[in-house]
């Protein structure tokens, strides 16, 4: 299996993180697949193979990091595209929420 796990939606708390300047301010770093629970079922195909999918976007994937676990919250064209290739890690944002909701990188 690619991922640990798929789910369906967010099961964490709402972060405040909605515009990829917010995003910015967390360091990317590397995360493997094999870590992430993702909150999307579905894959948009013409995402997975565009060519220019991230020219609009951020580079790297945003995962939040809630309660121990890993939640590929987008960038989910970009880890099959990783797996597709045989890569086991991705680079990405990582955003880690406490139960208090305080916000750390």
């Amino acid at each position: 299996m690619i991922f640990q796990a798929v789910g369906e939606g967010r099961p964490y708390p709402h972060h405040g993180y909605d515009t990829t300047g917010q995003w910015s301010t967390v360091p990317p770093r590397q995360v493997r697949l094999a870590e992430l629970t993702t909150t999307r079922r579905v894959l948009d195909l013409d995402a997975l193979l565009a060519d220019d999918s991230t020219f609009f976007g951020d580079l790297f994937a945003h995962v939040v990091e809630w309660r121990g676990r890993m939640y590929l919250e987008d960038g989910l064209h970009r880890a099959v595209r990783a797996a597709l290739h045989q890569r086991q890690v991705l680079h990405a944002r990582v955003l880690t929420l406490t139960d208090q909701l305080t916000l750390t990188d």
